[in-house]
């Protein structure tokens, strides 16, 4: 016989089966199916009430839905009235469900019809979604939120900003938020006390953003206002101005490693060996199209190696311009030292040669090489931003310099090649190979442009063209800084690199580069030997 408690435990379990047969969340997601159905009426006030049910509901799909009904993405279906996330295709439209969010096929354009939204619609639903994410408690989502209402302006969201605030412990997302506040105060009815607190906030922000919201209140009615905002408008323009000076010696710095790069192996050639290589140029452009083949090798083959397609192609330019620039000087250049304006000839047919070459092989149009992802975006300094790639150049353009220093300093091969400079009979006397050194560093020279040519890849197009954009700028750097000297070509390159980015904003690139190379005429004309003149005997052979 049962006893009570039995009979119990069994009812207990029967409602559970029951609870358990009966798709709760499926009535949760019929719930807010028919929330959204609210969204597809014709009075846009009743739209604004369904938007503010749907966002008290807390249900998971509230911030797409919304999304799309204020990006004019949300259609229903003209024979049903059920409610999809649209996107264009092909065929007509691929279909997400909006209460499901799961994909629902593709459906020609004319079985859909918009539901249609109005400015006030729109800013009602920026309100509630900068609401719904700025309570998030994801830091990223907060962050991103506080910034787009700081760029808008919008004053529905401040009730929520203010509550945001309150609960917020990050200090950089506070601060954006407090941002995000002044914004919304200018554009407000505010007081005037509560106003001109929030353009001297803004006043410390800066930047064309702020300048842009200040500059409305600069013809205020209200005379303190209109001050106020004179002033932050103006201590803005000055700081800007600060600002655009350090940019401008950034950006010559970055200008400046790509010169040095092109330049320091034409350092060795032109300056050190005294031939007027016209095919540099040329050395860095199979550099940048040894990268292109790299990273289209590991495409192909090893995909998961594309973050060190750049180290493993250093090597694979610098061997490949390296023995072109042997077989060069083995070939040609060694029966033509002594006759500059023939060496000159030469070379130039040589670069015509690999240009067409290249061209052959691999067609007229740019390559595409690609970053990777340690290289992609940037880094702010105060008020300026700088780019990854431009800082890793600088970088790595220092690197070379360094290297290439103690290669020549401490090594036995670098002092062989500084008595062959000095005086080339002595060191054959003493039993130096002065061809083969002659052919090594050339070798090195065409090397390091190759390796150049790695760098520039990720900052300029991969074309048959690439070296000739350089090739005059690096005769201009080693001739300005001194011919054969390393120390001349960085101090050369930086110097012409950062007072071509500061003559630019006043007289243009091209004008600008016009006035650095009749600067660098008159300068040789004081300094026939540039900056730092090579010393050491040098007996002609």
């Amino acid at each position: 016989m049962k006893t009570p408690k039995n009979i119990l435990c069994l009812g207990l379990l029967f409602l559970i089966g029951l609870m358990a047969s009966s798709p709760v969340t499926t009535a949760f997601a019929q719930d807010f199916s028919t929330l959204v159905d609210g969204l597809n009426q014709k009075s846009f006030s009743k739209k604004i009430k369904a938007v503010e049910v749907i966002a008290a509901s807390g249900h998971e799909r509230v911030v797409p839905v919304l999304t799309a009904l204020s990006e004019n993405r949300l259609y229903f279906r003209r024979h049903d009235k059920k409610i999809f996330i649209v996107k264009s295709s092909d065929s007509g439209f691929a279909l997400t469900d909006a209460v499901t969010g799961e994909g629902a096929g593709e459906a020609p354009k004319a079985t859909f019809k918009k539901i249609r939204t109005n400015n006030r619609l729109r800013r009602t639903i920026r309100a509630t979604l900068g609401g719904l994410t700025l309570l998030s408690k994801d830091d990223a989502i907060r962050l991103n939120a506080a910034k787009s209402v700081f760029k808008s302006g919008d004053q529905g969201a401040l009730a929520t900003l203010e509550k945001a605030l309150k609960a917020e412990k990050s200090d950089e997302i506070k601060q954006a938020m407090l941002d995000a506040r002044a914004a919304i105060i200018i554009k407000s009815d505010a007081d005037e006390a509560a106003k001109i607190t929030a353009i001297q906030h803004l006043h410390k922000v800066g930047g064309a953003d702020v300048m842009s919201m200040l500059s409305p209140l600069a013809s205020d009615k209200n005379p303190k206002i209109a001050q106020a905002a004179n002033t932050a408008i103006k201590e803005i323009k000055d700081r800007q101005a600060l600002w655009n000076g350090v940019q401008n010696a950034i950006y010559g710095l970055s200008l400046g490693s790509v010169l040095l790069l092109a330049a320091i192996g034409l350092a060795i050639t032109f300056g050190v060996m005294g031939v007027i290589n016209m095919a540099h140029g040329e050395m860095v452009m199979i550099g940048a199209y040894s990268t292109y083949i790299v990273q289209d090798l590991i495409r192909t083959s090893a995909p998961g190696l594309f973050e060190y397609s750049l180290f493993i192609a250093l090597p694979v330019a610098f061997m490949i311009a390296g023995a072109i620039g042997i077989a060069m000087e083995r070939g040609i250049i060694r029966f033509l030292y002594g006759r500059p304006l023939e060496t000159l000839l030469a070379t130039w047919g040589i670069s015509l040669v690999l240009q067409q070459a290249v061209r052959t092989i691999f067609g007229p149009n740019n390559q595409k090489v690609g970053t990777p992802s340690w290289m992609s975006g940037s880094v702010e300094l105060g008020e300026v931003a700088i780019t990854l790639n431009r800082l890793y150049i600088i970088l790595f353009a220092l690197a070379v310099f360094a290297a290439l220093y103690i290669i020549i300093r401490q090594t036995t091969f670098g002092l062989q090649m500084r008595a062959v400079v000095q005086n080339r009979q002595m060191a054959g006397s003493m039993g130096i190979r002065t061809k083969w050194v002659d052919a090594l560093t050339f070798g090195v020279g065409s090397g390091i442009a190759g390796i150049a040519g790695v760098a520039l890849s990720q900052i300029d197009n991969v074309s048959p063209n690439l070296g000739q954009a350089y090739i005059v700028d690096s005769f201009m750097v080693v001739v300005f800084g001194g011919v054969g000297n390393l120390w001349g070509t960085l101090v050369g390159a930086f110097s012409l690199g950062i007072a071509n980015k500061f003559l630019e904003p006043y007289a243009g690139a091209v004008l600008g580069k016009i006035f650095v190379l009749v600067f660098i005429i008159l300068f040789i004309q004081k300094r026939p030997r540039g900056l730092f003149a090579l010393k050491g005997r040098a007996v002609e052979t």
